[in-house]
């Protein structure tokens, strides 16, 4: 089965993140806005209970809730053209990435962490660089916490689905 680890922030950032996603996401109605923080990958179901799980609610026992802040939207352009909230990186979530690629957990990166939540992707090129153009010139002032975690897993629709959620600084 396909997992993924992620992190939903709070509603306020949801509805700003969706506010966007429900015209330029295709991937709206399969996953609500999320950071990423472990890109998908496949295990067994008794590998997830017996190793990955205790793994990870070793890391959420020793990682401190933290606060992150949004103030402007970036691109992954021209690699793809997806458009997203900017996360302005800091040493927390580096360190909480890092951490989700060691022990049992798949050391696998196929890209460099980019803390972001998507609000556009699969757009033609016209249509990116006219929503871009638009959006760059948006300025944001949203500062949000996190405090957990979610372990997911997909679906055979493609949709994501929480399967444990992890609360940092918890034991």
């Amino acid at each position: 089965m396909r997992y993924g680890i992620a992190v939903f922030p709070s509603k306020k950032v949801q509805d700003v993140a969706n506010s966007y996603r429900k015209r330029y996401d295709p991937h709206y109605a399969l996953i609500p806005p999320h950071i990423t923080l472990k890109e998908p990958f496949d295990a067994e179901e008794n590998e997830i209970e017996e190793k990955i799980i205790p793994e990870l609610k070793q890391i959420a026992k020793n990682t401190e809730p933290f606060s992150y802040g949004i103030y402007k939207v970036s691109s992954f352009s021209p690699v793809t053209n997806t458009i997203y909230l900017k996360v302005e990186p800091s040493e927390e979530i580096f360190d909480l990435n890092d951490k989700l690629h060691t022990g049992s957990l798949p050391e696998k990166k196929d890209f460099k962490f980019v803390p972001h939540i998507t609000i556009a992707q699969k757009l033609s090129d016209d249509e990116f660089f006219d929503v871009y153009g638009s959006l760059s010139m948006n300025k944001f002032d949203i500062q949000d916490n996190i405090g957990r975690f979610q372990l997911l897993y997909q679906l055979e629709n493609g949709a994501w689905s929480v399967y444990e959620t992890f609360r940092l600084g918890e034991g």
